[in-house]
């Protein structure tokens, strides 16, 4: 290696190290503010969906009704802020008079968080993986309706959480057979009969397509027991 290419080295080296140490600053900044905003405010459901759900869809006017529905059995409702169904859910539980929360996220294709928002509420973060910790650490549960990479995202970190008892069992509602029967079966035939998931796993959550139901599960999970922040340990 020549002296030039040992300097240049040395100095993209220094300036990754700056950016890295700088980043971590950053990443303890959206950690704070988010802990900050949502310490105080109480049993909340996750609503998870497609940002690219029209207003005249299905799910739409769905995810509404549920959000509305379980803000009147005394839960708030947080979303990813956005359009689509997060944005319906947040419809919803503004509504139903519920606290609603966005956990918005910075994209260069995404319009912002939506009105239905509680401005004491609403949260813009630059990580992807912040803005996760928050809806793991501070929501009760989730009913997660269609959606693209991202709803699967999220709902796979919950159910690994919850596998590697990282966090503690909360209620998983999947909303809408039709959309989801084609992901379960996968898990029934494929991963049970490869031995990659136990046959217990697929109990970590419900399918169903009654708006009623899916407040139920949540209801009756916390019948017996008082709804608590998550933690990571």
């Amino acid at each position: 290696m020549s002296e030039e290419q040992r300097e240049f080295q040395k100095k993209s080296q220094a300036n990754g190290y700056d950016r890295d140490i700088w980043s971590v600053f950053k990443i303890m900044g959206e950690l704070v503010e988010g802990y900050d905003k949502l310490f105080q405010i109480g049993p909340c459901i996750s609503i998870f969906g497609s940002a690219r759900t029209k207003s005249d869809n299905e799910y739409y006017q769905l995810a509404i009704e549920t959000a509305d529905k379980i803000t009147q059995k005394g839960f708030g409702v947080i979303t990813g802020g956005g359009p689509g169904i997060m944005e319906a859910a947040n419809k919803g539980a503004e509504v139903g008079k519920g606290k609603s929360v966005g956990l918005g996220i910075n994209l260069p294709f995404e319009q912002g968080i939506n009105q239905h928002v509680d401005p004491d509420f609403s949260i813009n973060f630059n990580y992807f993986f912040v803005r996760k910790v928050m809806f793991v650490k501070y929501a009760q549960g989730f009913i997660v309706f269609p959606g693209g990479f991202g709803t699967l995202d999220e709902l796979f970190e919950s159910l690994t959480l919850i596998q590697t008892r990282k966090i503690d069992q909360i209620p998983i509602v999947l909303f809408g057979s039709e959309y989801w029967s084609g992901l379960v079966d996968w898990m029934e035939k494929t991963m049970k009969e490869w031995g990659t998931i136990s046959d217990k796993d697929t109990d970590l959550f419900h399918v169903t397509d009654s708006t009623d139901e899916a407040v139920k599960i949540i209801c009756d999970f916390y019948s017996q027991k008082e709804p608590m922040p998550n933690f990571y340990f």
